[in-house]
């Protein structure tokens, strides 16, 4: 008997936030519902439109752990056909080749290599410290965190970190199969085994128990790192707890290919831990890098919803994989609106979305 094939999902590549974020979490959701999908005007409004050589790691490390069939995978390209197999485990290595950001490419493969039953490693080389995107410390702390008390069993280990431009950082991530793994919602044509486990409940931060702040710099005078700290205590918003008090270090990580700086803040709450990172950049100076983390930090202090920006992205692609569970952001993001009408393609299933009076939304999606 033929096997049958499904009509892959037709998406404009364009629409919404149009960036990397659209073909990520497209190959995500292919790898775990096993739908196929046609992409065209890959990143067509940016500067420099088509696969990037991360964007272009991402559909390879895509291809590799589920044996995909792949049209257009090549740089530059703004059109793609991914046709996914099955989810396999073992150890994987993969390469940015650039000072492109090696955690893009975690994201985009973690998950279904967790939900995948078989244990599994992963080295990817490249920028682990890059500005518009996740630093190694937002994934290893806020994101690990939801998975693991989703009942996912992952360990991930900065190797080698890596700043722009140089790159060549490295990072490390095992992951082992967990009983009681989250249900995987699959489309209609596929079915899952995967036994179910708690849902995802993340709707109030708790208490603040502790507040972190690292100044990570390599190859460059200690005094930067020295003069961000010293700014940001100044400028830092009120702590929600007056019994808690900023944990300050100055991280040298000379072991980087190449010279690097950033500052990141880590509020470690009962229920959730925020992650907020500013990168030092050539020209910028260490005072502003600590006004830009202060503001930032602000931003998510105004309200009290568990959920920060960067984290919400993450957690819609966390929600289509278990099927239900719910939580609650602040303000909506642009990649988050695109991930509401992206993620529904290929679960056939719509979240819910609900904005509260304080400006903050519940998002979930009710068991089936």
């Amino acid at each position: 008997m033929a096997e049958f094939k499904q009509e892959p999902i037709t998406i404009d590549g364009s629409a919404g936030e149009g960036g990397g974020q659209v073909l990520r979490s497209a190959l995500t959701m292919a790898m775990l519902t096993g739908r196929p999908f046609a992409m065209e005007k890959i990143r067509a409004g940016r500067r420099r439109s088509g696969l990037l050589r991360q964007h272009l790691t991402c559909v390879r490390a895509a291809t590799a752990i589920c044996n995909a069939e792949v049209e257009g995978a090549d740089l530059g390209s703004q059109s793609l056909r991914f046709t996914p197999g099955d989810l396999q485990g073992g150890d994987f290595r993969f390469e940015v080749g650039s000072a492109g950001s090696a955690m893009l490419v975690l994201q985009t493969v973690l998950l279904p290599l967790a939900l995948s039953g078989q244990p599994a490693t992963l080295s990817i080389s490249g920028g682990t410290h890059n500005p518009a995107a996740p630093p190694f410390e937002f994934i290893a702390r806020a994101y690990l965190k939801v998975l693991r008390e989703a009942g996912l069993s992952i360990e991930a280990e900065l190797r080698r970190p890596g700043f722009m431009p140089a790159g060549g950082g490295e990072v490390f991530v095992d992951v082992s199969p967990a009983s009681g793994r989250p249900t995987v919602v699959q489309s209609p044509h596929k079915t899952s085994s995967i036994d179910a486990s708690p849902a995802l409940d993340l709707m109030a931060r708790g208490e603040l128990l502790d507040a972190s702040l690292e100044a990570l710099i390599a190859h460059l005078p200690t005094s930067i790192a020295e003069r961000e700290i010293q700014t940001f205590l100044k400028r830092a918003p009120a702590l929600p707890a007056p019994g808690v008090g900023w944990k300050t270090e100055v991280l040298r990580h000379d072991t980087s290919p190449g010279p690097g700086n950033a500052l990141l803040a880590t509020l470690n709450f009962e229920h959730v831990r925020e992650v907020v990172f500013v990168p030092g950049q050539k020209g910028v100076s260490a005072e502003t890098v600590a006004e830009r983390l202060a503001d930032a930090l602000g931003a998510y202090l105004q309200h009290d919803a568990p959920v920060g920006e960067h984290l919400a992205d993450q957690l819609l692609v966390v929600l289509a994989a278990l099927g239900r569970g719910r939580f609650r952001c602040g303000e909506l993001s642009s990649h988050a609106r695109t991930q509401l009408e992206l993620l529904p393609r290929f679960t056939g299933r719509e979240f819910e979305v609900n904005e509260r009076d304080d400006g903050t939304f519940d998002v979930g999606l009710e068991s089936q």
